[in-house]
């Protein structure tokens, strides 16, 4: 197990949030990841449109897991268009 930054853009729209959070929470319990951080940090605005969108609700963890598990993660992400962008930043120890 490494330790991870993770940062998720979600859709702005509140029940499209809802529902990628939903795929989040459903796919880091079934690996087994233990998050140790988690920060709701709002809709913001972005500097440029992503995926047509002129706003995100961005969300914010510190976790645990598998190296394994992140490219299953990836994948699974990019199919959702609730999911506007992500980023895992591996973190020294």
């Amino acid at each position: 197990m490494r330790n991870y930054e993770f940062t998720i853009i979600f859709n702005s729209n509140e029940e499209k949030f809802q529902a990628g959070l939903k795929l989040l929470t459903g796919l880091f319990e079934a690996a087994g990841v233990e998050i140790t951080k988690q920060e709701d940090m709002g809709v913001k605005l972005f500097a440029y449109e992503m995926k047509k969108q002129d706003k995100g609700h961005y969300c914010y963890y510190e976790l645990s897991a598998d190296p394994a598990s992140i490219i299953t993660f990836e994948k699974k992400f990019l199919l959702d268009n609730n999911i506007i962008k992500y980023l895992f930043v591996s973190k020294e120890k």
